[in-house]
């Protein structure tokens, strides 16, 4: 707010300036009119040049199949914008890929409910001094009222074959006595009957049978299921990019995860549904794969299976989880589809993984292949009957090579075998000890050999 000691100064400031104020000349006012007419047309000359040079310009880029944009339209110095609403459109290309795989294959992807027998217990009260005692005591005791079949567990599973047969974990369908029901992606319900189990990987199929329709003629007609498309395992790079789906703790179905390849080969030793299993050559990955989604796909980019979810670590850790190497699993399926079961080549003998440390504290002459002893629940190192057996395998000998291919940590003897069939005839290259054989020198007892085995089939 102004002072009355300031206005009065202000007022005398106004006035100065208006005495000093002196009229134009006339040479002063003809220079500002010719400045202002040269403005007005140097104006006008410009905007009609620069249309007609646009104009000119736009032909001739249009030759050239090059769109010039239309100059902006100003109007009460606003800009005049068109806007269109547009449906949403990937950012990247591997948005698209992973958008695609997924509605590929989901049709194809399926929960497995395990369901069972399970017996209603009642709980009653009785004296245990008699009815009609004087104390009064009452203690509760437990007897079965019947059976009521109850969900226990579930998994995840894919159609690997336009009839129904649906790949999945060996720990999911484990229970002989359990029936097991699937549930595809629109909710279509099925029961499935377990065909076979991998013996020696936590790989099982199972089978549930086509719909039949009746077409406008009269006719039956089988309507066939959607199957996914098997990839390439043995072509998989870390930090390659991979979809995991799968009936996220046997609620959630069809719950899909991305993530990469962190690992590739690693040995894990994996529990649930009452197995304990030792697994070599499975795939890591940070793809969550939760409860529930054991037996559920892990796909590359293309849609293609790579891998079957089987385990994740629990505690401690986060996004850590393993799928077995379709490859595999090949083998069970064309079995399977010729056989009517899996079957897998057996040796027949008991030994150790040959490492460093097992060299040095058994004083062994090599750091590779395995060595033939018995188990740790004893029985005999080379089990009676087998291949190995009529090859001529005995204890204490060391296998080094398994059909020209040698035995190492990275290499196991148990991932090699997996790679053939009933039948198939390998050559066994090994290291036999002898008499010969010294504390100072222990190598120098050792005799290499050849031997030829003609594989068996594994019974359980």
């Amino acid at each position: 707010m102004l002072s009355m000691y300031e206005l009065p100064k202000l007022n005398k400031l106004k006035l100065r300036r208006t005495k000093i104020k002196k009229p134009l000349s006339k040479t002063f006012r003809a220079l500002i009119l010719v400045v202002l007419i040269s403005s007005f047309f140097g104006f006008f000359a410009g905007a009609v040049s620069g249309a007609y040079f646009y104009l000119e310009i736009k032909e001739y880029f249009s030759e050239l199949n090059i769109e010039l944009p239309e100059p902006q339209i100003v109007e009460n110095e606003r800009i005049i914008e068109r806007i269109t609403e547009k449906e949403y459109i990937p950012q990247t290309t591997q948005e698209e890929k992973i958008i695609k795989a997924v509605k590929e294959v989901s049709p194809a992807v399926v929960s497995i409910i395990i369901t069972k027998d399970v017996p209603i217990i009642e709980q009653y009260f009785i004296d245990p001094f008699g009815n009609g005692s004087p104390f009064g005591f009452q203690i509760p005791e437990y007897r079965q009222k019947g059976v009521e079949k109850q969900e226990i567990g579930g998994g995840s599973g894919f159609i690997v074959s336009e009839d129904g047969m649906i790949l999945t974990n060996k720990h999911v369908v484990l229970d002989e006595d359990a029936d097991y029901t699937v549930f595809t992606n629109e909710g279509e319900k099925f029961p499935a009957k377990v065909l076979d189990k991998d013996p020696f990987q936590d790989i099982a199929l199972l089978k549930i049978e086509a719909k039949k329709t009746v077409d406008e003629n009269g006719k039956v007609k089988t309507v066939n299921f959607p199957f996914v498309k098997l990839g390439n395992s043995s072509s998989l790079q870390i930090g390659q990019s991979v979809i995991a789906i799968g009936n996220a703790l046997g609620e959630f179905r069809n719950t899909v995860s991305v993530g990469v390849i962190s690992g590739l080969g690693r040995t894990i030793t994996a529990s649930g549904g009452g197995l304990t299993e030792t697994l070599e050559d499975v795939i890591q990955t940070d793809a969550a794969i939760n409860k529930g989604n054991s037996g559920g796909p892990l796909l590359n980019l293309r849609g293609e299976v790579i891998g079957v979810n089987t385990a994740m670590v629990q505690g401690g850790a986060e996004n850590i989880g393993f799928a077995i190497p379709i490859n595999y699993a090949k083998k069970d399926i064309e079995n399977v589809k010729e056989y009517g079961k899996i079957k897998r080549a057996f040796l027949g003998i008991h030994y150790i993984l040959i490492r460093e440390g097992v060299q040095k504290e058994n004083d062994l002459p090599v750091n590779y292949g395995v060595w033939v002893v018995s188990g740790k629940q004893g029985g005999p190192s080379v089990v009676i009957g087998s291949a190995a057996e009529k090859a001529g395998l005995e204890d204490q000998d060391i296998i080094l090579e398994f059909d020209n291919q040698k035995i190492t940590y990275d290499n196991s003897l148990r991932k090699i075998i997996l790679n053939y069939s009933p039948n198939d005839k390998v050559k066994l290259k090994i290291l036999r000890p002898s008499i010969l054989a010294s504390q100072d020198s222990p190598a120098s007892g050792y005799k290499q050999k050849i031997l030829w085995a003609t594989l068996d089939e594994y019974s359980k």
